[in-house]
């Protein structure tokens, strides 16, 4: 019965055409103790950055929906903050969003985040780790989602749903205690 009253209301909200939520190609989030897939996207340096570059490190692979929106604003800035204990815990921040590597100079260069801001305006990595992309008109945005990446390349944690405010305190601590 919940699941019908649910369906109905997807529906309607669709239908309505104020907000729709399309989910990618790939089905399947990227589950915990999987192989992260290798990809290579431009940085806001418009270089070629890949996972494999960063073998022997945490990566911490955070999704997120707009360059220069406030939520998406505070957790890069938290990140910003926190680089010299990601620094001290040998990891390493990459966001991604389906914006263009010249939306990510932008802001870059007002707000002078040092860590990687990878392009990806095509949703192809977006759509390997099966991140959800949200679609309101014909703007798309991905979810904000957060995969850890352990130094061996494997996934050791998945966070569906972030908190902005306090996203990077979370996975500072996750990392600390995935090295114990």
């Amino acid at each position: 019965m919940r699941k019908g009253m649910w369906i109905a209301v997807i529906a309607g909200v669709v239908a309505a055409g104020s907000f729709s939520l399309k989910l990618n190609a790939a089905t399947d989030t990227v589950q915990v103790g999987a192989t992260a897939p290798n990809f290579t996207l431009p940085s806001q340096e418009d270089k070629p950055v890949s996972l494999k570059d960063y073998k022997g490190k945490w990566v911490v692979l955070y999704f997120y929906p707009k360059d220069q929106t406030t939520g998406c604003t505070i957790e890069a800035h938290n990140f910003q903050r926190d680089m010299a204990k990601y620094d001290a815990l040998h990891a390493v921040v990459l966001g991604v969003s389906l914006d263009t590597v010249e939306g990510h100079k932008a802001w870059c260069a007002k707000d002078t985040f040092s860590f990687k801001l990878l392009a990806d305006p095509d949703h192809k990595v977006v759509d390997e780790y099966g991140v959800p992309v949200m679609t309101h008109g014909d703007m798309k945005f991905a979810s904000r989602q957060t995969f850890l990446i352990s130094p061996a390349g494997k996934v050791v944690k998945v966070w569906p749903k972030v908190d902005p405010q306090t996203h990077s305190e979370e996975v500072l601590a996750e990392i600390t205690a995935q090295k114990k």
